[in-house]
């Protein structure tokens, strides 16, 4: 354990469900959600935890935030142990679910901000300033007295990403805070996030599907897969080990055969005069593009870069 904000050593989660094994008869077995997972964290990261459904993604949040006890490893947020010391805890982190609401149903967003201000005691200057900044940036000024059962999805979310900020958490948990947003709402959400790391250093543990979200908000990003920590490091070096490619979009003055004889890149689709040749990410464009000006009567050219998706997907087939 070093001096992260952060720290797993050896984390296990492990729940025990019966299955039918019979007409009358059941079977207990073991699911290990989590299998021995460590990772630091430092004070101020903003760090993206992806994985398939069913990982173990939401399983470590909700031990992060002491929902869950561990069956096993140490577990430290700020020297804490969440499950013991939770109360402690909570006045220093800030947790949104995505497919689940901290707010009120019935009440309009004022009023759920009102009684958040009171279960954490928050001083009525300090509510009012991280309030009125939230509302300015997440765009809630027509939305604060309107019931949170007629918020729409986006709203609700901007709406709960408020509420878990307005005690000043140094620790953010979101688990697919972007899920079912439009692009606009997305924008908003992230522009947000990365303000609020940047201005007050809020050390951030992102999950989510959309891996937009991560390309544009985390440098550092962690791979789980079945409850195993599979890939931790920069985002660059998943496509290294992903063996991700990039396209070369080459328009060339008229249709020709697709070209070839290139060392390292292979034509894989052509389309009257514009052809797409794939090359590793690892390697420069520079050469292949000087190549291809030289030999073929170039018009102009683009260099698109891989799909995250795709690489994570190469990823866990190579596994």
């Amino acid at each position: 354990m070093g001096d992260g904000f952060i720290e797993l050593d050896g984390v296990e989660k492990v729940f025990s469900v019966r299955r039918r094994a019979g007409l009358l008869r059941r079977e207990r077995h073991e699911v290990r959600a989590v299998d021995g997972i460590s990772f630091t964290v430092p004070r101020g990261e903003m760090v993206g935890y992806i994985g398939p459904n069913g990982a173990g993604k939401s399983t470590t949040i909700k031990m992060l935030t002491g929902i869950l006890t561990p069956s096993g490893g140490r577990l430290r947020i700020a020297g804490l142990d969440p499950s013991r010391q939770r109360a402690l805890l909570a006045r220093r982190m800030g947790v949104v679910f995505g497919q689940r609401t901290t707010l009120w149903w019935d009440l309009p967003l004022r009023d759920s901000y009102a009684l958040v201000r009171r279960m954490y005691r928050v001083p009525e200057a300090r509510f009012r300033a991280n309030l009125d900044r939230c509302v300015e940036l997440l765009d809630l000024g027509g939305l604060l007295d309107v019931p949170v059962r007629q918020l729409s999805l986006g709203q609700r979310m901007r709406g709960d990403i408020t509420a878990a900020l307005l005690h000043d958490p140094e620790v953010l948990y979101l688990d697919e805070p972007t899920i079912g947003l439009d692009v606009v709402t997305k924008a908003t959400v992230r522009r947000f996030l990365r303000e609020l790391n940047a201005e007050r250093g809020t050390t951030v543990l992102l999950t989510t599907h959309d891996l937009t979200d991560i390309e544009q908000l985390c440098e550092r990003v962690m791979v789980i897969d079945h409850g195993r920590l599979v890939y931790d490091g920069a985002l660059g070096g998943l496509h290294e080990i992903g063996e991700s490619e990039r396209t070369l979009v080459v328009d060339l003055e008229r249709e020709l055969p697709p070209i070839e004889g290139i060392d390292g890149a292979r034509t894989v689709r052509t389309q009257g005069p514009r052809q797409w040749l794939a090359f590793p990410s690892s390697a420069s464009a520079a050469p292949l593009v000087a190549r291809i000006a030289a030999d073929y009567p170039l018009v102009d050219l683009s260099v698109r870069e891989p799909d995250i998706e795709e690489v994570i997907a190469r990823m866990y087939a190579g596994r």
